[in-house]
Parts: structure tokens; sequence; C-alpha cells
């Protein structure tokens, strides 16, 4: 079942599955009698617990991780925002498509399946500074596109974007959504320069003013956001639905991701930071949202990246807690 409206998303996010206690304990328990001393292993007992729960056992594998970007045009991008024209985004499409990204070599690379959907390239969100970016027809087909794109099949997934514009969207949807000034998380994205910057900022500055009567994370999203972005957090909401864990990338899969979190406490806890990127307030962000990074590489391309980099951080702690031998196993003494 999917949904038609934002009012039945709202209630599917707040009917979402949680993890597997048995699972849970069980991987506990397991971890507990590794070879290897308590701990050892640090942020990688965590994360294969945290697997366990949302697959639903104590010794789980990860075979089958997918990877999904996303494109959408933003109608803002026409303020000067971005260092690049709004035809980069059809571009970068063509060459995810033929292999030629960044996000190809490291989903091949960890074994991911990758797929790309874009979302009406022909037809930009509106300027959010002057109305909302999306009506809610839009932004619930962009919702219901990110939904439809997960693979039930997959055991891990991971979102990224492509859409000129969109850290000026992502800057001010974290800026709505958390308070403080525009500046306070607007960033040089593709590498404007000081006046494009400083442009940038007051963009933002005039959106978060504009749409103070946001009520939720979904309505920020309809206003401020992007279909891209939209695209993002359906699928990590369909993802919920299906016990997938999620590896979240940069800054602006995060500001997708807080409008789940803003609109149902609890939203993301079947979610993990890939990485902290190289635009300024991604880690204020991370903090707010209670997310520790797994990597921190200077990364600030989006398409996923950086989350589909770290999906070999989760498979070396799958592969730990599940291939290592116990004590018994192993005929080691455990003290």
């Amino acid at each position: 079942m999917s949904f038609d409206s934002l009012d039945a998303l709202r209630a599917r996010l707040a009917g979402m599955p949680d993890p597997d206690q048995a699972a849970l304990e069980g991987a506990a328990a397991r971890n507990g009698q590794l070879t290897k001393p308590p701990g050892a292993l640090g942020r990688l007992e965590d994360l294969a617990q945290w697997y366990a729960g949302w697959r639903g056992t104590p010794r789980p594998d990860l075979d089958a991780p997918q990877v999904i970007v996303f494109a959408g045009n933003h109608g803002v991008a026409a303020r000067g925002v971005s260092a690049f024209p709004p035809e980069v985004t059809v571009q970068m499409v063509a060459n995810f498509e033929q292999g030629g990204a960044a996000i190809n070599q490291l989903a091949r690379t960890f074994g991911a399946r990758m797929d790309v959907v874009p979302l009406d390239l022909d037809q930009p969100t509106a300027d959010f500074t002057k109305g909302p970016a999306m009506t809610e027809g839009e932004v619930v087909a962009a919702l219901r596109a990110g939904w439809d794109a997960v693979d039930p099949g997959a055991d891990l997934l991971v979102v990224g974007e492509m859409g000129i514009g969109n850290t000026t969207s992502a800057a001010a949807i974290a800026a709505r959504l958390f308070g403080g000034d525009a500046a306070d998380w607007t960033g040089r994205g593709t590498g404007v320069g000081a006046a494009a910057l400083a442009l940038k900022t007051q963009v933002v500055a005039d959106a978060v003013a504009l749409h103070g009567v946001a009520t939720d994370g979904l309505d920020v999203l309809m206003r401020l956001g992007g279909r891209e972005l939209a695209g993002m957090a359906g699928a990590i909401a369909r993802a919920r639905s299906l016990r997938i864990p999620v590896i979240m990338d940069g800054f602006i899969c995060t500001a997708a991701a807080a409008c789940l979190a803003r609109t149902q406490d609890g939203a993301l806890d079947h979610v993990v930071a890939g990485h902290q990127s190289a635009e300024g307030a991604h880690g204020r962000m991370l903090d707010a949202l209670g997310k520790e990074p797994l990597l921190s590489l200077g990364l600030r391309l989006g398409e996923g990246s950086g989350a589909a980099l770290a999906i070999g951080v989760l498979k070396g702690a799958i592969a730990c807690h599940s291939g290592m031998a116990t004590f018994a196993e192993a005929g080691v003494s455990d003290g």
C-alpha cells in the first residue's frame, strides 16, 4: 500500500515497524561470545547489532544493497545560486545511466544494484522565494516515486541526488527545521564565489521568512524542497516499512531525511549517517538529528557517494559479527 496525500503518509509514518527485539538480543548475545575482547571492534559492534535488529536475524548477511539516485531541477536556480546551469542535471543523469559517474564506480565496488530516477527534469519546481516549491500533488508524486523505487528484496538502501540548486533547497529546509540564521546553514555548494554566496544566503533567508507557517517536516519539504529530495524521503520511508536499513549520504540527503524526522519521532531509527561532508553545516545538521557519521573524508560530491563508500564499513561490521567464531567454536578460553 502506498499513499495519496501528505496526511496519508503522515499516518504511514506513525505506524512504521520497529526493529526485531529478539534479533537484537540474539545479536548482542552473539557479540559477547565472539573471539575478541569486549568492545574491541568499537562502532562495528554497534553497527552489526543495529543491522541485525532491522533484518530480524541475530546473524545477518549483507548481500543485496541498492543505491538509488534521484534527480530534479529547482526553480530557485534561476536566481543564480549555483555555479552550474540547470542543464547539468540532465547531462549528469545521462552520465549515471552510462555508468560514468563516481557513484557508479562505488556502487559496483561494493556490489550494489544502482538505479537512476529522474523526476520531471523539464519541469523545475517553483521559486520558493515567491511561493511553495511544489503543490501537494507534486510533492506526493515525488514521494511516491521514491517509495516505489525501493526493491523489496534489497537488504540495504543508499539514496543520492542530483539537482542544480539543491544545496540552496537543503539549506532553507535546515534553517526552517532547526532555526538559526540563514548564514549558519548556507555554504558554497558546487563552489560559488563570495558574491553568489551572499546572494544564496539572502535567498535562503527570504524563503524561510516566507514559509514560517509550515506545520511539520513534510510541509517544509513541499514548500522548500525539490522533487529529488522528496524522492529520497519517500525511499527512506519505504525502506522503514520493509525493515531495510539505510545509510544516509551528505548535506542534501540529510535535509530530506530531516523532514521525516521532524514529522514523526523515531522516523530515522533505521538510518545511519554514512559520512560528514565538506559542506559546512552538514555536521550541525547531523548533531541536530543525533547521527554520528561513519566517515569524514572531505567529500562534497553528493550522488550518494559518501554513503556508498560506507557500505564497505557496514559490510566489514557484518562480516566480523556473522563470520567470526565464538570462543566455544574456536576452543579458545574466554577467561
